[in-house]
């Protein structure tokens, strides 16, 4: 057996539309268009190009954009100051920091300064908080993709067994706790997980999310399990993500490719995040 793809561009596509639908009717409704704003610091290629592509996804759907690049050696108190002004911008609805920060900046201290309003990434703690308690909250993006996906190909979640491999507060954490409200049993792997192959062989839906290339391998994949694929690594000159997918897709019922997978998906969050946050400031939820 071949597992059929979760094509991310697919599926986010289809939310786009939707946003696009709900855009035409907020504007006529109140003559504005939600507005986001990216603050980059530094050089980075891969942050810029990520960047790049939340700006160019925003202005496709007709958002305010608002890219803020700023030097590396960028003072931690100018940047709050930034934020600061943001949170009190009327047109700007979503906040989002380009994360790796520059070692001399504090990240939490970053995190915490964004309006919990306008914490369109979900990284928040007051967000964070109600995640955990199942009350309303910005999700995080990448995390929210993924349900998403499995959401798209009709995927009951109740009484499955999830196995998460990875245990960051961006990913790992957070879809385990989307996994749990959907009624599955969430087992959260790491590196001190005794036997790792044999617990992903348990899982009916297996996550990863480690940043190790092709380490999960088709003989750790239960037969007819769902594999998400959150991991993108470069080898060489190819981009390949933590599961080998040749290997994969041959026990998996359904699989994300990399690149082509997750990866759609967080952009598209980041922009439903976004409206929902333009819906809650002018009371059209």
């Amino acid at each position: 057996m071949s597992a059929k793809l979760i094509k991310g561009p697919e599926v986010a596509t289809a939310i786009r539309e939707q946003i696009a639908i709900d855009m035409a009717s907020l504007k006529e409704k109140t003559d504005k268009v939600p507005g986001l704003a990216v603050i980059l610091l530094g050089e980075d290629p891969a942050s810029k190009a990520y960047v790049g592509n939340k700006e160019k996804t925003s202005k496709a759907l007709g958002f305010h954009s608002v890219v803020h690049r700023i030097p590396v050696e960028t003072t931690q108190e100018d940047l709050l100051k930034m934020i600061d002004d943001l949170n009190n911008d009327e047109d700007i609805h979503g906040i989002l920091v380009q994360l790796p920060l520059p070692d001399h900046i504090h990240e939490k201290a970053v995190l915490d300064a964004i309006a919990v309003e306008k914490d369109v990434d979900g990284f928040h703690p007051i967000n964070v908080g109600n995640l955990v308690i199942g009350d309303d909250c910005f999700i995080p993006c990448t995390p929210h993709g993924c349900m998403k996906m499995l959401e798209y190909i009709g995927y009951d979640l109740k009484g499955k067994n999830a196995v998460i491999v990875g245990r960051s507060n961006i990913v790992g954490k957070p879809v385990a706790l989307l996994l749990l409200h959907q009624n599955a049993t969430v087992t959260i792997c790491h590196s001190h997980t005794a036997d790792l192959a044999a617990v992903c062989r348990e899982a009916d839906v297996l996550i990863v999310a480690v940043g190790r290339a092709e380490m999960v391998i088709g003989d750790w994949i239960k037969p007819g399990a769902v594999v998400i694929d959150v991991g993108i690594n470069r080898v060489g000159d190819k981009l390949v993500g933590d599961v080998h997918f040749e290997s994969a897709k041959e026990k998996a019922s359904y699989i994300t490719p990399v690149p082509g997978g997750v990866g759609p998906m967080t952009i598209t969050m980041l922009i439903l995040n976004t409206l929902e946050s333009f819906k809650r400031k002018h009371n059209l939820k």
